[in-house]
């Protein structure tokens, strides 16, 4: 559509030819239910989620390969032990993201931009407050998550000279997860994409600066993730205080009732859903690290390299998640239901395509990507026999990640936390029943549990559309 002043996703622009005193308020112009679907608009908020996933990789498998260039093994798998740590610390928290996202997706279509600011601001509120409890809670935390990740001995030192420098990006990281599901809900992917790059090039380039220049050791991985989350948060506080989005948002501070429980209850309650299945989530992934660091140093890097490249293979596919959060949540809003489900089938055969070219190119380039990031011979040989895996997760995760963003979308947050606690429950029986045979039990069960979440994604969507899309 072509509008005068501030575009947003969904039709929605700020009439600058009103009254002045009217300049905050928006007309919304919903597409049409009808109308033909917008595919284009499904590689537009993709093509860039990919793009900024990938860069956001960078951190842990850039971590990987700068350690694995100084030959040892503890170490290597002292910054796995270290990602696991903050994957369950601070990615648990990536809630603030994905439902701002998707509640900002529905004020689109439903009322605009003051509404829109309004959630950002809950969204930073009770980060912040998270942040300050994270890091009042630090000497407990931390020795308890290297516990429970089995570090030991040469790891476990490693690993808490790592984290104990990180841990105090926390108020960084919780008001970056806001801003950015504010700018993905508005379909502001450009300069999600200009943001996210520059941050994880600044993590990388500076780790290898601190670690193979000024050799800090592991310290200098944490130092640079440290410096380039606050330096992330600055170029958003920015970005969002800029222009006409800037004025709203002040506007809406100095009207108030951001913290009044009745306002914030809406937010809170789909909030809580998703944080307790990223819980659950994240003790998952945490299991792989815990049950490999059993079996011993090289057996430990070498799933942990598997394991960032999983998380590769996640943040690429979760492009088409970040669609679904956006569209889906439009149609949600203008409670168009043949919209909405012609999204859902859309985005997961686009999806589909890319999963098979991830699929390919680890089938044809796995053993050299593998050797590339070992610190040894033995973890090289140990990660090459597990490379199959490696061409098997993008089938096995595609429709979950499509599906979750589409729950979040719609704020089915309840119904996703019940998708992930029974794929997990199906999962911890998998884990004891494949023990024997090793780390291929440990990756067999792993597929098991993304297949099964989607299968129990798919079987609740028909009573949810009945229910929310009833005429």
């Amino acid at each position: 559509m072509t509008c005068q002043g501030f575009p947003l996703g969904g039709g929605i622009a700020i009439d600058r030819r009103q009254h002045p005193r009217e300049k905050y308020q928006l007309t919304v112009t919903s597409s049409n239910p009808a109308g033909p679907l917008d595919t284009r608009a499904i590689w537009v908020i993709a093509l860039p989620a990919m793009v900024t996933n990938v860069a956001t990789a960078l951190i842990g498998i850039g971590d990987m390969w700068i350690v694995g260039q100084l030959g040892d093994a503890p170490t290597q798998g002292a910054v796995d032990i270290g990602a696991r740590l903050f994957a369950v610390l601070f990615t648990v928290m990536n809630f603030l993201k994905t439902g701002t996202t998707g509640l900002v997706a529905q004020a689109g279509t439903r009322s605009g931009l003051p509404e829109q600011a309004a959630v950002l601001l809950r969204g930073l509120l009770v980060g912040l407050a998270i942040a300050a409890l994270l890091l009042l809670a630090k000497p407990v935390l931390l020795p308890l998550f290297l516990d429970a990740l089995g570090a030991s001995g040469e790891v476990r030192e490693a690993a808490r000279i790592y984290a104990d420098i990180r841990y105090w990006s926390a108020p960084a990281v919780m008001a970056n997860f806001a801003a950015i599901g504010f700018l993905v809900g508005q379909r502001r992917m450009k300069t999600v994409l200009l943001v996210e790059v520059a941050y994880n090039l600044l993590n990388v380039g500076l780790g290898l600066w601190f670690v193979l220049g000024l050799d800090w050791g592991i310290a200098g991985i944490g130092w640079s993730s440290f410096i380039a989350e606050f330096a992330k948060l600055t170029a958003l506080s920015v970005i969002l205080l800029a222009g006409a989005g800037g004025r709203a948002l002040l506007e809406r501070t100095r009207t108030g009732g951001i913290a009044r429980i009745r306002d914030l209850k809406p937010f809170l309650s789909v909030n809580r859903d998703l944080f307790l299945r990223t819980v659950v989530l994240m003790v998952a992934l945490a299991a792989l690290t815990r049950l490999s660091a059993e079996r011993g140093a090289v057996v430990l890097a070498a799933n942990g390299i598997i394991y960032q490249l999983f998380v590769f293979t996640a943040l690429l596919l979760d492009g088409f998640e970040n669609a679904a959060q956006v569209l889906n949540g439009e149609r949600k809003g203008a409670k168009d239901r043949p919209g909405f489900t012609a999204y859902v089938r859309a985005i997961l055969w686009r999806g589909m395509a890319a999963a098979v070219i991830v699929a390919v190119a680890f089938a044809l380039f796995a053993d050299p990507i593998l050797a590339s990031f070992a610190a040894t011979d033995e973890v090289r040989v140990a990660a090459q026999e597990l490379a199959p895996w490696l061409v098997a997760i993008p089938f096995a995760g595609l429709a979950g990640f499509v599906l979750d963003g589409v729950y979040v979308g719609a704020s089915w947050t309840g119904r996703l936390l019940w998708t992930m606690m029974g794929a997990a429950l199906v999962y911890a029986i998998a884990l004891y029943l494949t023990w024997p045979l090793g780390s291929h039990g440990l990756w067999l069960s792993f597929c098991l549990f993304l297949v099964v979440r989607a299968i129990l994604q798919v079987a609740f969507m028909p009573g949810l559309l009945r229910r929310d899309f009833a005429t």
